[in-house]
């Protein structure tokens, strides 16, 4: 058996788990001590590694990236290849995420990422999630019948795009249960249309009342729940599963090399910054260990909506929840999912970012710690990192936040830069990217996805359009002609239509059948099932709700 290195072993970043292998760290999702998975030490590339990936596919460049974090002893190496084949065949777009220009005078760049059965950037990572879960079970239930088989209970919070991405990248799947919980009236009708129209026997959809952060607290406590863990395994398909951050480190390796094919760019000189829109710190997180692996990324900007934590934290070295109540809360449209509420949490025109806490950040953290505290050994250092990070979360939860030492604060800037664009501008960047012509339009490349273009302009759903805002300033600040900006589409702009109607609803020749792909037509006609949960059932109502659903699948097995 070939042994794990260190960058194939995990982690708690709260300092209660060392040495657990990836299968165990896929399956379990969360740590036993509210922790969450990380390497034990992030892998360098091979010293040829620009050479010899640079023409590389993406499914190829998948296995590369990620056989540096899975021992072949847990996945042998044709079994990898053919987990990333059957994730990806189901993409529209042959290079899965391809980068187009929107403004080559500014050598800005757009990556969409929503060329996935969902349209969403989350395909990306759960296409891949639900073949990894197929294979551990297939592989642990070989001879084994009824209830001695391993059967997986998958539990997720979406704000819109995970649901979806979660569910049709687990439909079907033998000897699992989907469990996708969303917030009540507040994701938009083509996600929620997307969720509750699959109607497989292990999918199962619950409306929770309250807001994405109830959902995703209600998940995280489930995980802590003694009495639930004794009788069903719990595995997590939000992107506190380490397979979702692993698998989206990839189109950043890909987008760089695509890059560097480019015209205009000279490989003495130029340089590349990531403009990542993100709630929930994820998509800029898989960045960031792509930066730290030796890709060459010159900054990462993390582009916040009027739900500013981020930003106010790389601004100010403190990380708090400000609440926003009444009236200031509610400048989201309904259609899209955003209603205004008073649990903290501002309503915006791109809802999937509307958050409080980023669950990810917590990663970092324990990395900004290892890095600057800590004497002694290398268990010394995780050990101190692990104390830091249990201290901050245990402040943000019985206070509402904390604060960091200025070092943290500087190695955080080392890496991040961070923008917040309020609704205003988002709607100005989408009507103005409609109305100018740029390459990625007049050139016609659909990629396989119809809606992003017409008549010679992009057309941009509300998240994209808040990395491209923070884009725009920071080409602002660095004007330079050797740097470019890729700034990250993270969703089809057809399933965020109000906002995008908004934006254009007085531009000419503009409909909503410009936007709408043919797989969503008719979509919100479709039968649904989805199960309603009142806010006062609380945890035990959820595990009953569980505990039922899952017996009533495995009695008609």
């Amino acid at each position: 058996m070939v042994a794990h290195t260190a960058s194939q072993t995990y982690l708690s970043t709260r300092g209660g788990s060392y040495g657990l292998p990836f299968e165990e760290v896929v399956l379990k999702g969360l740590a036993s001590d509210g922790g969450l998975f990380i390497p034990e030490e992030i892998p360098a590339l091979p010293s040829d590694w620009a050479s010899t990936w640079k023409d590389l596919s993406f499914a190829e460049l998948a296995y590369n990236v990620l056989s540096l974090y899975i021992s072949p002893s847990e996945i042998p190496p044709q079994d990898l290849k053919d987990i990333i084949h059957r994730s990806y065949s189901t993409f529209r777009a042959p290079e899965i995420t391809p980068l187009v220009a929107l403004n080559e005078k500014k050598n800005l760049h757009l990556l969409e990422l929503f060329h996935g059965p969902t349209f969403a950037f989350k395909d990306v990572a759960l296409q891949f999630l639900g073949n990894l879960f197929e294979y551990f079970l297939v592989r642990r239930n070989k001879g084994k019948t009824g209830h001695e088989r391993h059967h997986l209970t998958v539990i997720g919070a979406t704000s819109g795009d995970t649901g979806s991405a979660a569910i049709y990248g687990l439909r079907g799947k033998k000897d699992v249960s989907v469990f996708i919980l969303h917030p009540k009236g507040r994701v938009s009708p083509i996600q929620e249309a997307q969720m509750t129209t699959v109607l497989d026997a292990n999918v199962h959809n619950l409306a929770v009342e309250g807001t994405f952060d109830d959902c995703q607290d209600t998940v995280k406590a489930l995980f802590a729940d003694e009495d639930i863990n004794k009788t069903h395994k719990l595995a997590a398909v939000n992107s506190i599963n380490w397979a979702r951050i692993l698998a989206q480190t990839t189109y950043y390796f890909h987008a760089y090399f695509s890059l560097t094919r480019s015209r205009k760019w000279k490989s003495s000189v130029s340089k590349v910054r990531f403009v990542v829109p993100t709630g929930n710190f994820g998509d800029v997180l898989a960045g960031y260990f792509a930066k730290k692996m030796g890709l060459p990324i010159d900054k990462l900007v993390v582009a916040t909506n009027e739900n500013d934590i981020l930003d106010r934290f790389w601004r100010s070295g403190h990380y708090e929840q400000q609440a926003v109540h009444g009236r200031e809360a509610g400048s989201g449209l309904p259609e899209d999912g955003a209603q205004a509420h008073e649990e903290g949490v501002r309503e915006t025109l791109s809802p999937a970012m509307d958050i409080l806490v980023s669950s990810n950040f917590e990663r970092l953290l324990w990395f900004l710690a290892y890095q600057v505290y800590g004497k002694g050994s290398t268990e010394e250092h995780r050990t101190t990192a692990g104390e830091k990070v249990r201290g901050w979360l245990n402040d943000l939860k019985s206070k509402g936040g904390f604060g960091v030492d200025k070092a943290i604060l500087q190695a955080a800037k080392a890496d991040f830069e961070s923008e917040r664009v309020s609704d205003k501008e988002t709607v100005e960047i989408i009507k103005a990217f409609y109305t100018t012509a740029t390459p990625a339009a007049t050139n016609g490349a659909s990629n396989g996805t119809n809606g992003t273009t017409y008549k010679g302009g992009y057309i941009l759903d509300p998240h994209s359009a808040v990395g491209i805002a923070a884009s725009l300033r920071s080409i602002s600040r660095f004007p330079s002609p050797d740097i470019h900006h890729i700034s990250l589409a993270t969703a089809h702009p057809a399933k965020f239509a109000s906002a995008v109607d908004l934006a254009l609803r007085d531009e000419k020749g503009f409909t909503f059948d410009t936007i709408l792909p043919e797989q969503f037509v008719g979509l919100e006609k479709m039968e649904k099932r989805v199960t309603s949960v009142r806010r006062g059932e609380g945890l035990a109502g959820m595990r009953s709700i569980i505990r039922e659903e899952v017996e009533k699948e495995l009695e008609a097995r």
